[in-house]
């Protein structure tokens, strides 16, 4: 008995230890995470230099790596093999993790990392199909062997570093959620470019607007949710010639309409997203200091940990550039070399349709298309599922693209998806070309490279803005766009029908495009692309509200002398010009009522329109007209069923030229009319009572970046100690620094070209490290608040020195 009283404790320490080093469903083996010798204690960075020596299989000659005070990499090779195998040696060794993170997003394998609960959206990326279309372009990449050549290198790369780990090593994300990384190849490159296609270009509306279409009938729908918006000011100069003779555009069928034979209300989970867009610009050399062109660029996208660009400079015999790259993908994305620079903002394109299919039976082994049974195609797909079952599932495809719910589905995820239709969506095409684009950037020379390059683009078509030395500035809406006819997919399509097929491809040559306008300046920020006076071909309907492109031409077409330093002001710009537009005719009817006498009403007079970080009146005028713009929709498009509200360029349109609009009255009071200025004193009111209720009486409390609460968040939302909150900044959706409070300037750039060397600021809001436990991790987080740029230090070769070079790293060949 004594003997068992003194084992007791063993067998309980032993116990534990066994639980602790066991998951247990979606719970990690905490005993591992806590292991003194393989836990979370080694990922620690009591150095943050990268080691000085490596010597690494694959390599063909010496790489020199200078590092700089923020541990930004400049790579230097004797070849283009040497270069890209650095490259993704290099950036693994700082973001493998979230690399491998993204790819397995866009494959539909988050299952096998955070168990069951993500079935459902691993499902639905899988039919979407992102995985299946990174399988079709690798199998066509030996039709450009040298792109070929350069995911290989970049692969082996990632490979060479994963190679040098131990558990130990591994990044604290892989030790919270219990799995180890895996080999890189190219096709997870492809699938990165998966993941951003999905971002930017992944969203729609059609099941929305046909229900509206339903409700309403065309009138309404035509008068509110017009193809061209009211107060536009496109990124294509109105008037600007057509240089080009169009093709044949299709011809409108009589029925354009599809409607869903269930009852299922549209949701809004996957439409597109307002708070994704961007700003770039460029100005001519007639509106600098210098002489030459300057370019700014700065994308607004989701504001997370580890930062979704990673800075470098890339140098061999062929190539010198320095910009962001996206980790996994090969060379610079948005960037500059010694001749020219360039950025992307969004286009957003309605790329991505839906059709009804007409199956022959409940076997869906054909369906009618064109008069005939057409067969389909089926493919297996499986699903690991972490610590428990495996899960198969049938994806089943037409010619139009994959169907992702049948109306027996019971998964349906995403419900702006209608069951029983197929999705046709550009992602889906097998060209292997996308990086060639960037890579052609990366070397381009002059505005003829700039073309080149942009003639091997997909998708997501984006905005992009050109600079170059020899004074030309351009922009270009580009990307594969589908030649249809007018409204084509701005609803529900029938699939049995040959005439709602997409009809082609707009040639890239004939894209909308400009070149050195007379007005000196080219910029867009997701407004509209062109008029359609000015172009034959439709793109899409929806566009960014007009405030940020509006400012942004106020600004440019004031602009004299221009230097960086006037981009980067721009940049930040925090002036409203929503506040400029709509607050006037607001206030005079405030002016009317009671209302009017308060503190409140004072500040919002003596406002200057600016969202300042510390601005109380930029939150008052934000909760008030998001409050004021649903209540004057959400009656007849009430919230519960999500129908579409009409744009905010719609509805400012109403307030200052049809105040007596029937669309003010609440149609839910039987007993009463209400005019415009019902819903601007009650939505006032609202507004007050909110900030009162979340922030107490009017105060500090209430300044705009405490309402705003920008936080850049860890891409496992769950992680809060690895995120940053109330970042005290300020911006808005509607202002040209667009920070809110999950999305942002994810990247600003501003590059002075030069004849000789370029000139170039760049910051974004995070680090090069994805290591919580480094100081590179967010060290960047705080001058981005506060508007700053960084000069960037590009070298023109591997001999110049820099004061700002703290380390350097020698890659050497194993023999």
């Amino acid at each position: 008995m004594k003997i068992l009283k003194a084992l007791w404790p063993t067998v309980l320490l032993v116990a534990l230890l066994y639980l602790l080093g066991k998951s247990h469903g979606t719970v990690p083996a905490i005993g591992k995470l806590f292991n003194p010798f393989t836990g979370f204690w080694q990922n620690s960075e009591t150095n943050p230099n990268k080691p000085e020596n490596l010597t690494l299989s694959g390599l063909q000659e010496e790489v020199i790596i200078k590092y700089d005070e923020n541990r930004i990499p400049h790579i230097f090779a004797k070849n283009d093999h040497d270069l890209y195998y650095a490259q993704g040696y290099t950036i693994a060794s700082d973001r493998i993790w979230q690399m491998e993170f993204y790819t397995k997003v866009a494959a539909g394998r988050l299952t096998e990392i955070v168990g069951e609960r993500a079935l459902g959206y691993d499902q639905y990326n899988r039919r979407s199909g992102m995985n299946l279309a990174a399988d079709n372009i690798i199998a066509r990449l030996d039709e450009e062997p040298e792109l070929k050549k350069t995911l290989e290198a970049y692969a082996d790369g990632v490979n060479a570093y994963l190679a040098t780990l131990t558990e130990k090593d591994f990044p604290l994300e892989y030790k919270i959620l219990g799995y180890t990384p895996e080999p890189w190849s190219p096709k997870k490159s492809m699938l990165m470019m998966m993941n951003m296609r999905n971002q930017l270009n992944g969203g729609s509306t059609d099941f929305r607007m046909t229900q509206l279409a339903q409700k309403y009938g065309m009138d309404v729908v035509n008068d509110l949710f017009p193809d061209y918006p009211v107060m536009a000011e496109p990124i294509i100069p109105e008037g600007s010639p057509l240089l080009f003779e169009p093709l044949p555009i299709p011809t409108t069928p009589e029925e354009i309409l599809s409607f869903p034979e269930d009852k299922t209300v549209a949701m809004s989970l996957q439409n597109p997203r307002p708070e994704i867009g961007s700003n770039n610009w460029a100005i001519a050399g007639s509106k600098s200091a210098t002489g030459l062109p300057i370019l700014a660029n700065d994308p607004h996208l989701g504001l997370s940990f580890p930062s979704i660009w990673y800075q470098m400079q890339l140098s061999s015999p062929n190539v010198n550039v320095y910009g962001s790259c996206l980790p996994g993908s090969p060379g610079v994305t948005i960037g500059f070399n010694k001749d020219i620079a360039w950025g992307v903002t969004n286009v957003g394109p309605d790329v991505m349709d839906f059709y009804k299919i007409k199956f022959k039976d409940n076997t869906r082994e054909e369906y009618w298309h064109d008069n005939q049974w057409k067969k389909t195609t089926k493919r297996i797909e499986t699903y690991v599922v972490k610590d428990g079952n495996t899960v198969t599932d049938t994806l089943v495809s037409t010619h139009h693209g994959p169907v992702i719910y049948f109306d027996d589905s019971k998964d349906n995820f995403n419900k702006s998806v209608p069951a029983g239709y197929a999705m046709k969506w550009i992602t889906h095409d097998t060209s292997p070309t996308d990086i060639k684009c960037f890579l052609g950037l990366n070397t381009a020379k002059n505005y003829d490279d700039y073309l080149e390059a942009l003639s091997y683009y997909v998708a997501p078509a984006q905005n992009f803005v050109f600079a170059s030395n020899q004074n030309d500035i351009a922009i270009t809406p580009n990307g594969k766009l589908p030649l249809k006819w007018n409204d084509q997919g701005k609803f529900l399509l029938d699939g049995t029908r040959a005439d709602h097929d997409w009809q082609g491809y707009i040639p890239s040559n004939q894209n909308p495009h400009v070149k050195n306008p007379e007005r000196g300046y080219v910029s867009s920020a997701n407004q509209s692309i062109v008029s359609p006076k000015d172009y034959p071909y439709y793109i899409d309907w929806i566009s960014a509200p007009p405030y940020r492109g509006t400012q942004i031409n106020n600004r440019l077409a004031a602009m004299t002398m221009g230097t960086a330093d006037s981009l980067r002001s721009v940049q930040n710009d925090n002036f409203s010009l929503a506040a400029k537009w709509f607050l006037p005719p607001l206030l005079d009817i405030l002016d009317k009522s009671a209302s009017a006498n308060t503190d409140e009403v004072a500040l919002l007079k003596n406002w200057n329109y600016r969202n300042d970080a510390h601005e109380k009146a930029a939150s008052i005028f934000e909760t008030w007209i998001n409050i004021l713009l649903d209540k004057v929709w959400d009656d007849e498009f009430p919230t519960d069923q999500n129908l579409m509200h009409p744009s905010e360029d719609k509805t400012l349109d109403l307030i200052l030229n049809n105040p007596d609009s029937k669309w003010f009255d609440n149609i839910n009071t039987k007993d009463k009319k209400e005019k415009l200025e019902d819903i601007v004193m009650i939505s006032f009111k609202e507004a007050i009572d909110s900030l009162n209720k979340t922030y107490g009486p009017l105060s500090d409390a209430w300044q705009w970046y405490k309402v705003k609460q920008t936080g850049i968040r860890h891409l496992i939302p769950a992680f809060e100690s690895f995120s940053t909150f109330n970042i005290e900044n300020g911006g808005g959706k509607r202002i040209v620094n667009a920070s809110t409070d999950k999305w942002g300037p994810s990247w600003r750039m501003v590059v002075e070209l030069d004849k000789e060397w370029p000139k170039a600021y760049g910051l974004y809001p995070g680090g090069q490290s994805g290591n919580p436990g480094s100081k590179f991790y967010d060290n960047l987080v705080d001058p981005w608040s506060k508007g700053e740029l960084k000069e960037l230090v590009f070298l023109k070769n591997e001999q110049e020195s820099s004061e700002r070079i703290m380390t350097l790293q020698t890659l050497k060949p194993s023999k």
